[in-house]
């Protein structure tokens, strides 16, 4: 049957259409190629464009040659259909392996014979949580992940401990052999030396990886199935322990509460917030905090208090399978690993508290690399046609040697997302991909940063992301080329792009108010945190309070 219809594909017929103009009969001809893959409107329009055809015959040729398509495409499938049936009288095509072949076929494409759908377990925990944080055991739910949180941690420090003795204790080693350099040992001895200390490193770093994959793993396993056994408690009105069970300490309450109340004064010190309202006649209004802050902050876990409800923790549990969600935005190079940089201390604050939730920090990055290098064989096969089909030039050699040289990694510009339910404060982490030309003081709105961070609003709006945090100065450190000028032309840039795009938003979500939050780094000075205090109001519409008189 392929070999049929295959001798009915890429046949050659010619268009004729006739018509006057004035005294003059004119007569178009176009060769077809069926079937036609291509919209019979975008082909009328380029056969108008394309011999400079006159106006008013532009309906009657649409209709033509849309009736020509239509005929000569019900011909070959007439043709294809007679020559199937051929086929199967002939005895040529198996006729009940083509019955059950049809069969099939109806049965997967017809809603009334699919399967109904079974409820995942992801769905089914994400529902119970849903419901036992917003109950009295919500309380307990949090003490139990802080006493997960503290267990790790103690394993973490274990860990740091004795890779930090294997170190000093590899330094002494080496220092001896160096000291024998030259009169006993050669520099093979040096070497040799070397690769044991890093093979041996690699060989206790690899066994405490196990041993934290294994731990998580396991509370991951007993906290749902916890949770799950108290949710079917909290149904059953009989049960007199279940009190018990969810009872939560005032004095540790207390305790939590000014422990907290603490920390936040010592890492938030400097902050301002401002009320802005946007949009030319339905007006919205936001809440923007300008922040001096390390953008781990939100994200770390405080170690203070074993015991206790975190309510720095509540609010971020609460929200998890909310419409307000909170996320974040990190500045990160082209590479999809969490090797070096702030790639690497936010996985090791990922790493501190098992997700009950999301896969790991690392099994996320894996989807990530796969979605990219499928991601990037598309365009590259995509490019390599263009490339085949047009005229080959200087620029499109260069563009496919981009292309090819960044084969596994994002571009600039470009952002991939982790989900997170172990964080302090944030549910979502927006990894933005930046070079060292952000550290230049000419990027312009149409840079790829700026743009990312559109792109990375429009996703804001699209899944019910409610607050974002975002590094106003395009950098996580100061550097010595970042001096006042360029922070202050820097700031600029960002306030006002951010602003262009949150009126942009308005037709995007329909106007929902949102916090957005624009994090410095902590070594500027406070004269400078408070010029850019200053600069935001200006650029901002910022409501404006109204003191009311009475009249005696």
């Amino acid at each position: 049957m392929k070999k049929n219809r295959e001798r009915f594909c890429n046949r050659e017929r010619e268009f004729v259409y006739k018509f006057k103009v004035g005294s003059q009969c004119l007569e178009l001809r176009v060769p077809l190629r069926f079937p036609v893959q291509e919209n019979a409107s975008h082909l009328h329009g380029r056969l108008m464009l394309l011999h400079s055809l006159p106006c008013f015959i532009e309906k009657d040729l649409k209709e033509a040659l849309t009736q020509f398509i239509e005929e000569e495409s019900l011909r070959d499938y007439d043709r294809d259909a007679e020559a199937s049936l051929e086929a199967v009288k002939s005895g040529e095509v198996d006729l009940h392996q083509l019955a059950s072949t049809w069969a099939k076929a109806y049965a997967e494409t017809t809603l009334e014979h699919a399967r109904p759908e079974e409820p995942s377990w992801d769905e089914d925990f994400a529902d119970v949580y849903h419901d036992l944080i917003h109950s009295p055991a919500s309380e307990t739910l949090l003490n139990l992940e802080h006493n997960y949180f503290v267990s790790i941690s103690e394993l973490i420090g274990e860990r740091d401990v004795e890779l930090k003795k294997l170190r000093e204790r590899q330094g002494i080693e080496m220092e001896k052999v160096m000291q024998e350099l030259g009169k006993s040992l050669t520099d093979q001895d040096v070497n040799s030396l070397a690769a044991q200390h890093f093979e041996s490193q690699q060989d206790l770093e690899n066994k405490w990886s196990n041993e934290l994959k294994q731990s998580t793993a396991i509370q991951k396993q007993e906290y749902q199935e916890w949770v799950i056994k108290l949710h079917q408690d909290l149904k059953n009105p009989n049960n007199s322990s279940l009190s018990e069970e969810i009872k939560v300490q005032p004095s540790q309450f207390r305790e939590s509460v000014e422990a907290i109340g603490r920390i936040y004064e010592e890492q938030r010190k400097l902050e301002e917030s401002f009320t802005i309202h946007l949009g030319a006649q339905l007006k919205t209004m936001h809440n923007l905090r300008l922040l001096r802050a390390d953008m781990l902050d939100f994200c770390k876990h405080k170690r203070n208090h074993r015991s206790g409800v975190k309510l720095h923790r509540l609010q971020t549990a609460l929200s998890l399978y909310s419409t307000s969600l909170c996320g974040l935005v990190l500045l990160v190079d082209n590479r999809i690993n969490s090797y070096s940089g702030i790639k690497r201390d936010f996985a090791t604050v990922c790493q501190e508290c098992t997700d009950f939730h999301f896969p790991r920090i690392e099994e996320q990055l894996e989807v990530v690399q796969q979605v990219v290098l499928y991601a990037r064989t598309q365009r590259r096969s995509k490019l390599k046609e263009s490339l085949d089909s047009g005229n080959q030039n200087g620029g499109n050699d260069d563009k496919t040697k981009n292309a090819e040289r960044n084969y596994l990694n994002v571009l600039p510009g470009e952002f991939y997302i982790t989900r997170h339910s172990n964080l302090s404060e944030i549910h979502v982490a927006f990894h933005l991909c930046v070079d060292d030309h952000v550290k230049s003081g000419n990027i312009t709105a149409r840079d790829p940063a700026i743009m990312g961070l559109r792109n990375i609003l429009k996703v804001c709006c699209t899944h019910d992301i409610t607050t974002i945090s975002i590094p106003l100065l395009l950098v996580h450190d100061m550097s010595e080329e970042m001096t006042i000028p360029w922070c202050l032309r820097r700031a600029e840039l960002v306030f006002k792009c951010v602003k262009g795009f949150m009126m942009e938003m308005a037709s995007w979500d329909g106007g929902i108010s949102r916090t957005v939050q624009f994090l410095v780094p902590q070594s500027i000075s406070e004269e400078m945190f408070y010029q850019l205090s200053n600069m935001l109001p200006q650029i901002f519409r910022v409501s404006s309070t109204l003191t009311l008189t009475s009249k005696h």
